[in-house]
């Protein structure tokens, strides 16, 4: 799905014109044997779960990446890689019910914690560094009982995954009881790696911004649930994730996000 997603939207100008020129060099045939034609949208027609979001759907949901393209913050040509993390996490904020300013500093955050990659990420570090920072033989035993790390071997195992860093088998336990209860059919805690994937990943920020897991401080606290944010509401939004770490640059790209949303026709669907 994503690369076809890719085709629609980065290659649309080039594939357009490949088009034209075969059509002005191809040789006359006949007709008894003429395909039927079918065009191209349908073809390499994006995710409609996603586009659903957007009030002219995929011309709209087209719209938002224009204007990501056009600022730069992703492209010139988004990878499909760059399309399946927005797309993932639009459609978990989309699917919980949440607003505008909402879905802008979740995608602003996200931008942020994976260098610009809109893809999950694991915590740098080896095997001895988890086990010296998260692990019941390590350096801080203290550390790694909050976090539930209570066996050998739990500091590399459940060390931090995800758009936002899902760290502690306490929190993978907790966190598999979610998604299970949204109907994914998952075992963090058996298979820790699948918080990685982007589908995953996204509803566990989702719920994890929404029920204060990372810092005791929930979206709705700053962040108004119906209509757009402002920059000092999303530069105070920093303290759901990390405090106030680079609170202010990252709500400069929730304002972007959200302009591109508002540009894109971003709703919750019916």
């Amino acid at each position: 799905m994503t690369d076809r997603i890719s085709v629609a939207r980065a290659d649309w100008d080039a594939l357009n014109l490949l088009l034209d020129e075969m059509q002005a060099n191809a040789q006359p045939v006949a007709e008894a044997v003429t395909p039927p034609m079918v065009p191209v949208t349908e073809s390499v027609s994006t995710d409609t779960r996603t586009a659903r979001f957007f009030r002219d759907g995929e011309e709209g949901e087209g719209r938002f990446y224009d204007f990501l393209r056009g600022n730069k913050m992703l492209g010139p040509k988004i990878s499909a890689t760059e399309f399946e993390g927005c797309d993932s996490i639009i459609r978990a904020c989309g699917n919980a019910g949440w607003g505008l300013s909402w879905v802008a500093y979740a995608l602003a955050t996200t931008y942020h914690e994976t260098a610009h990659t809109m893809q999950p990420i694991k915590e740098i570090g080896g095997t001895a560094y988890f086990t010296r920072m998260y692990d019941i033989r390590g350096n801080r035993p203290h550390v790694a009982r909050d976090l539930g790390n209570t066996q050998p071997g739990d500091g590399a195992k459940f060390a931090g995954r995800g758009y936002v860093q899902l760290t502690g088998r306490r929190n993978y336990t907790k966190a598999t009881d979610k998604l299970r209860a949204l109907g994914f059919d998952v075992d963090l805690v058996a298979d820790p790696d699948r918080a990685m994937e982007p589908e995953i990943a996204a509803a566990i920020l989702v719920l994890g911004m929404r029920e204060g897991w990372f810092t005791g401080r929930d979206i709705d606290d700053d962040l108004p649930a119906g209509k757009p944010g402002t920059l000092a509401q999303f530069t105070a939004s920093r303290d759901i994730i990390n405090g106030r770490d680079k609170q202010e640059l990252i709500a400069g790209y929730a304002v972007d996000f959200q302009t591109g949303l508002q540009q894109g026709g971003y709703r919750l669907a019916a």
